[in-house]
């Protein structure tokens, strides 16, 4: 049997699990409990006071059924009511048409009603909405009469006592687990916080602590960022070693080509800025973020001035729609090589590029469009990996490079805690770009 139903109502945060966790025992405990007293202390000791009670009623009906006279009741059961404590009283015949009464809280009323009514035939009427008293009204050989009693002779004294009782320690003790419960939880609140805060790219000072399983996982955690944090080090040295090393030879290239004729120095001085574009493109997707710290930054204030460098430099780009206000941490020049890295993609195989910006409560999103050919579908993925060009989707001649483009965008997106997402434009028909970023 499936129950995957089941998971749409339970509860997401780890307290409230917790929580349901701890409850769910006492309130099944507490259910059984009553449910046992219920039927050993309420239904058991009320039959047997109800089954008292009716005898006595019993004795008093013998009483009322001899007077000479219905003016004389009251006087002819006066001998054996007053002694048990009853009060004895004619009433009209249209009292015995009224129904039985109780609170509806009252579960001790329904076996008190069923056994005077099997005791007694004569009892017409229960009415037991008084809590002190319980009044009957029988139907004689002399009329309607009226008989009522001390509840406490047929049921227990303050029933509700066990309730309360069971209600305050339960609450109590949940009170006093729950602190303790939050005391163990803690510490993972604090590592699910240090590993968001790394898969952003911030590094949030992190000490284990807690049971002995979360302080391994949270040792396995710090090891792991020590690692990729040095990973990262040594691949942005590393290439940067590499891009520096090769600078030189370029330089010295560039000089010996300036000593040639025209015709042959210009074809080889455009395979030298290539390569040069190549070089910087490898730093500057190696380098990433690690450079950047971030801060808060306006998203629409950034793509703003973006927009106006890009139509400084005679790019065809327009910031068509700004939508929320406020600020959010950001690693300003990264975000800005990632969106620089987009529009150029844009103008470089379209006409025009759009940027628009979403600043909500809950994520970011920068979008940029244009009127290219785009991508396949299928090759989204593909697109996005590092030193990989779609021949098929995007016309190389347009402008050389060596598919790091959308993966710098890609990374930088994901140092962010976002994700970077293609698809085609509706507007202009050509990709969309939208990177999203969790606030």
């Amino acid at each position: 049997m499936s129950f995957k139903w089941l998971k749409r109502y339970m509860p997401r945060g780890i307290y409230a699990r917790a929580a349901l966790i701890l409850l769910l025992p006492v309130v099944v405990v507490q259910l059984v409990v009553s449910v046992v007293f219920v039927k050993r202390h309420f239904e058991e000791v009320s039959h047997q006071m109800s089954q008292a009670a009716a005898r006595e009623v019993r004795l008093v009906l013998t009483n009322i059924e001899s007077a000479p006279r219905r003016s004389e009741i009251t006087t002819a059961s006066a001998p054996v009511a007053t002694p048990l404590a009853m009060t004895v009283t004619p009433v009209t015949d249209a009292a015995l048409d009224e129904p039985h009464k109780r609170a509806w809280y009252d579960f001790s009323g329904i076996v008190i009603t069923d056994r005077l009514e099997d005791a007694v035939p004569e009892v017409a009427v229960v009415d037991l909405s008084n809590d002190r008293r319980v009044r009957l009204v029988l139907d004689t050989a002399m009329g309607a009469v009226e008989v009522s009693f001390d509840r406490r002779r047929v049921s227990a004294a303050a029933p509700h006592q066990l309730f309360v009782n069971m209600l305050f320690f339960s609450v109590l003790v949940t009170i006093v687990a729950f602190i303790f419960l939050r005391n163990q939880l803690r510490p993972i609140k604090r590592l699910a916080r240090a590993a968001d805060a790394f898969g952003r790219g911030r590094v949030m000072p992190y000490s284990p602590s807690g049971a002995t399983e979360l302080r391994a996982a949270g040792t396995a955690f710090v090891d792991m960022r020590n690692r990729i944090e040095r990973q990262i080090e040594t691949r942005t040295l590393m290439l940067s070693g590499v891009s520096h090393d090769l600078r030189t030879p370029l330089t010295r290239m560039k000089l010996s080509l300036s000593m040639l004729e025209d015709d042959e120095r210009i074809p080889m001085e455009r395979d030298v800025d290539d390569m040069q574009r190549m070089i910087d493109a490898f730093l500057s997707f190696a380098k990433g973020d690690s450079e950047d710290d971030p801060q808060d930054t306006d998203p629409i204030a950034l793509v703003r001035t973006l927009v106006e460098d890009a139509q400084r430099g005679g790019q065809p780009v327009t910031l068509v729609e700004s939508e929320g206000a406020g600020e959010m941490p950001l690693r300003v020049m990264a975000i800005r090589r990632a969106l620089d890295n987009l529009v150029s993609n844009a103008v470089r195989y379209g006409t025009r590029a759009e940027i628009s910006v979403r600043l909500t409560d809950t994520f970011l999103r920068f979008r940029i469009e244009d009127d290219g050919p785009g991508i396949p579908e299928g090759d989204y993925a593909d697109a996005q990996r590092p030193f990989t060009r779609l021949d098929s989707a995007r016309n190389q001649d347009k402008g050389s490079g060596v598919g790091l483009g959308l993966a710098i965008a890609t990374d930088i997106a994901r140092a962010h805690g976002g994700v970077l997402r293609l698809g085609r434009s509706e507007k202009l028909g050509g990709l969309r770009a939208d990177i999203v970023i969790g606030r």
